[in-house]
């Protein structure tokens, strides 16, 4: 039986706790670039199947997904920390930085926050914490595509101002190639001085 994945919305509305944002992030594994967080409220009304992890999903699919929600206009928004951020405060505290920057800046402030992964983002609001919660909420997957497109975006823009790394194909992530380009060339300013895979070349 499929999973509803709009359950956990489902019952915080009924029990008149709206609006539920969903949050995730994108960019904890790359050794460049930022790590970026996306909020999204779903309405309670709206068809939410099409809203599914976004690792599961071809960058194409994305890319719909990604239209669907400017379409919709749902309230969302994006938080970015940047590759220095990372290596100043650590790339769990970014990552959950991110999401805080993201919430926060949401049109609709939000009355309850579904997060993605083991802890709760620092704000002062109810929240719970859902491991694997890209396949468990909707929100949570719509937040997902948000990320990870937008940080794709972002990854191609600094291949323009970087093109010794190639950051359009790799996205940052620590592929072959892209380690063999670190050692050929050393690190650029957008990399994370101190990810293993970078710091070596320092």
């Amino acid at each position: 039986m499929a999973v509803d994945t709009f359950a956990y919305e489902r019952q915080l509305h009924a029990d008149g706790v709206l609006p539920v944002a969903g949050v995730d992030e994108a960019g904890r594994g790359p050794l460049a670039g930022p790590v970026v967080a996306g909020a999204v409220i779903l309405p309670a009304e709206m068809d939410h199947r099409p809203f599914r992890d976004s690792k599961k999903l071809t960058a194409k699919g994305r890319e719909q997904v990604f239209a669907l929600l400017e379409d919709l206009q749902v309230p969302m928004a994006i938080g970015i920390c940047s590759p220095a951020e990372i290596d100043e405060i650590n790339i769990l505290q970014a990552s959950l930085l991110a999401m805080r920057r993201a919430v926060e800046k949401l049109s609709e402030q939000p009355a309850f926050l579904l997060v993605d992964g083991k802890f709760t983002v620092n704000m002062a609001l109810p929240q719970q914490a859902l491991i694997k919660g890209e396949s468990k909420s909707a929100s949570i997957a719509a937040a997902s595509v948000l990320a990870k497109v937008s940080r794709d975006r972002m990854m191609a823009d600094l291949a323009e101002h970087y093109p010794l790394y190639n950051f359009a194909q790799h996205k940052g992530y620590p592929t072959k190639a892209h380690k063999a380009l670190i050692a050929a060339h050393g690190p650029s300013p957008v990399h994370r001085l101190t990810f293993r895979g970078v710091k070596e070349y320092i």
